[in-house]
Order: structure tokens, then sequence, then C-alpha cells
């Protein structure tokens, strides 16, 4: 397996895969504040698969066969709905704090 790590994850993951014996670039190493599209872009360009702790890492992507394709901000937020949606439950809820007042 090959890995692109991107430069938010720690030195001791990247020194861990490579005692393992797998294929490693790490940015902070070769390419240090490259933009997140460039990471994106490079891992792709050399079918690696991209790890990064960064929480705001980039936009949204999805695989289609072997092509990588931007998602629209309104289908990740789909997404991300409907995974859960067990756990949204806005209508059911009381509110505690909540007085009825009636209109005159």
């Amino acid at each position: 397996m090959k890995f692109l790590i991107d430069e938010s994850v720690e030195k001791p993951v990247v020194d861990w895969l490579r005692d393992q014996k797998y294929d490693v670039i790490y940015v902070a190493e070769s390419s240090p504040a490259i933009t997140d599209e460039e990471v994106i872009k490079f891992a792709n360009c050399e079918s690696r698969i991209l790890i990064t702790n960064d929480k705001d890492f980039g936009r949204p992507y999805k695989r289609i066969g072997k092509s990588t394709l931007r998602m629209s901000k309104d289908e990740y937020e789909r997404l991300i709905l409907e995974k859960h949606k067990d756990k949204l439950y806005f209508d059911s809820q009381i509110c505690k704090e909540a007085i009825f007042n009636p209109l005159l």
C-alpha cells in the first residue's frame, strides 16, 4: 500500500508506517505548506491513500469508479444528515424552559 501523509499528522505515525515497510510520502518532508487541493491531486495521481488529521481539510470528494469528483455542498450536507438522521429528532424534543403565553 502507498500512503500520502498530510503534514497535520504526527511524525510517529509516519515512522510506524515506514517501520511496517509501507511506501510513505510525508508532506511535511517533501512539500510543506502546499494547499489541500495540491495534496489531494498528488494522492490521486500517485494512487496513494491520503491520511490527514486536519478537521477542515479541503472540500468533500467522492469516488466514482476510477475518478475522484468534488461533491457539492448540498450533496455533502444531505449525506451527513442521512447518516445521522437517527440522532436528529428536533420535532419530538420538549423544551422544558418554554412558557406558554397565549396571544391576546
